[in-house]
Order: C-alpha cells, then sequence, then structure tokens
C-alpha cells in the first residue's frame, strides 16, 4: 500500500498560485517601467508637468521642476508643517547622476566631467539671474558620476517663476545644447525645521 503525500488538488493549486503571482507581478513591473512624468519634454530642458502622487522626484532628463510636493516654504498647514519653521525658505535638493551608458545615444554626449563644465561655464549665473538662490553645489565622493545642488526660494511661487525664467534663458539653452549629458534627476523638496539654523 503506498500512501500518498500529495492531495490531488493540491499539486494544481499550486501551479494556479505561482500563475497568478506571475501576472500580478508583471502587472507591477510594466506599471513601474512607464516614463517618469514630463519624460520627453524633461530630456530637452523643459519644464516636467508632475503628476501630483510623483513628491519624491524620480525625474529623468536634462532640466525642470520634478513633480515637488505642494506647498514648499513658509506656513506649511499641519499635519505636514507641525516640525517646519513658519518662515522657512522653500528648498530644493538636486541630484544629478551622469548615465554613462546612454553617452552617444541620439544626442546625448559627455560625462560628468562636462556636467560641470556646464555649471561653470554659466547654469549657477542663469540660475542667479533668474531669482534662484544657488546655495551650494557638490561633488559626490561616494558616486563620482553624481553631481548635487541646492536652491533655496522665498516660497513655492518664487520656485515657479524661478524654473521659468530659467527655462526660457537663452543662455541656458546654449548650454543645455552645448552639454547635453545624459542625466537621471532626483529631487528633494524640503521646508526647514523650527530648530534648524538655517531657515
Amino acid at each position: 500500500m503506498t500512501t500518498r503525500f500529495v492531495q490531488p488538488g493540491f499539486l494544481s493549486g499550486i501551479v494556479v498560485g505561482v500563475l497568478v503571482a506571475g501576472i500580478a507581478f508583471g502587472v507591477v513591473a510594466v506599471q513601474g517601467a512607464e516614463p517618469a512624468p514630463g519624460g520627453q519634454a524633461a530630456q530637452q530642458g523643459q519644464p516636467a508637468q508632475a503628476a501630483p502622487e510623483a513628491g519624491r522626484g524620480q525625474a529623468r532628463g536634462q532640466r525642470g521642476p520634478a513633480a515637488p510636493p505642494a506647498p514648499c516654504g513658509p506656513n506649511i498647514a499641519v499635519p505636514l508643517g507641525t516640525n517646519t519653521a513658519p518662515n522657512s525658505r522653500c528648498f530644493e535638493l538636486r541630484m544629478y547622476t551622469v548615465d554613462p551608458t546612454r553617452d552617444g545615444v541620439g544626442q546625448f554626449k559627455g560625462g560628468i566631467d562636462d556636467l560641470h563644465k556646464r555649471f561653470r561655464e554659466g547654469e549657477v549665473d542663469v540660475f542667479k539671474k533668474s531669482g534662484v538662490d544657488v546655495m551650494a553645489v557638490w561633488q559626490d565622493l561616494g558616486d563620482p558620476n553624481t553631481l548635487i545642488y541646492l536652491l533655496s526660494y522665498k516660497d513655492r511661487a518664487a520656485r515657479d517663476a524661478g524654473w521659468a525664467a530659467f527655462n526660457a534663458d537663452p543662455k541656458w539653452t546654449e548650454l543645455r545644447t552645448k552639454y547635453f549629458v545624459p542625466l537621471t534627476t532626483r529631487v528633494f523638496m524640503m521646508s526647514a525645521t523650527d530648530y534648524s539654523p538655517i531657515k
């Protein structure tokens, strides 16, 4: 007499379960692979049109506001503003990581040194001319292909106006064309805490 360790429907239940899990994973993977808001526009240096839920910025491309949450700066309502200073500026931390695998693909050209040249040769000046305060620019020592910079504004409206002026500036168009570096962009919108020494 043989003993059956597997019930007749058990094996088919496992197969169905694996198929359902595979289909679910495929749907999630396809949704995760959708292009970032404003993808093509951002590649060409135009402001990205942000989806409301896309607050922590994984935009790809060259330039443009990448989905900041509203509001930013002073007088943020509770609960988000519980720990923020009522007189805080709007801060924007941007991280640009050069993608060497896309260098030479399409119109993309250049690496991290070209990105630094772009900032050095006038991008910082265009920000200043546009009313944007460039507080600092850093080279990430942990990832040599990443440049990080911090901008500040009086409030969200000043941010939007500053980016509009920046994108309309002919010098920015010249720099973007000359140094069309393939980038992945991360953006963090911040307001200072009520105990921060910098507001």
